[in-house]
């Protein structure tokens, strides 16, 4: 996933902001509709149950770190959803795993942009990142007292939400 997101963030830097805003709300309105559709909770990974083949998830993996690079984001608002619809992870399993893709992938996408003219505005990124890792803890206590389907749900309306205010920022 690294090197996709490479690739495309340095790419990204010749795109107006608007634009990139634009196709991250679209983007997140289509993960959001995935996670918002019923469907049956995957089995657990463990005995007996059939792992995701190697190759789809090196594609899907490769994919997402394309279009995340590209867009300048961490990427869980397409990770989550791919795990869940495309790898078969439970949402439970999907949401720890997202945050070690999401890591990953944004240190690579920011060594990039580190390479490129684009200032970085550290005193936003900081108490942002700092803000996330203290809701991070507590998601992680609320969570476990939300059933899993309850999750899914929250997680794509609360993605449609904000890709409907970013859109909306983006048009104006």
């Amino acid at each position: 996933m690294t090197l996709p997101a490479g690739v495309t963030g340095a790419l990204s830097v010749r795109i107006p902001s608007g634009v990139l805003t634009a196709g991250f709300a679209v983007l997140a309105v289509v993960a959001a509709t995935r996670m918002l559709r019923p469907r049956a909770e995957p089995a657990e990974t463990g005995e007996g149950a059939t792992p995701a083949p190697a190759g789809r998830v090196a594609r899907t993996g490769a994919g997402l770190g394309a279009v995340t690079g590209f867009l300048g984001v961490g990427g869980g608002f397409l990770v989550v959803p791919a795990l869940v619809a495309v790898v078969a992870v439970p949402m439970a399993s999907a949401v720890g795993t997202s945050l070690l893709v999401i890591t990953v992938n944004s240190v690579a996408a920011l060594a990039t942009r580190l390479a490129t003219p684009t200032a970085l505005h550290w005193a936003t990124i900081a108490p942002f990142t700092a803000a996330a890792v203290l809701g991070a803890w507590d998601g992680k206590r609320l969570a476990a007292k939300v059933s899993t389907a309850a999750l899914q749900r929250i997680f794509g309306a609360v993605l449609l939400a904000v890709a409907v205010f970013m859109l909306i920022d983006s048009v104006a």
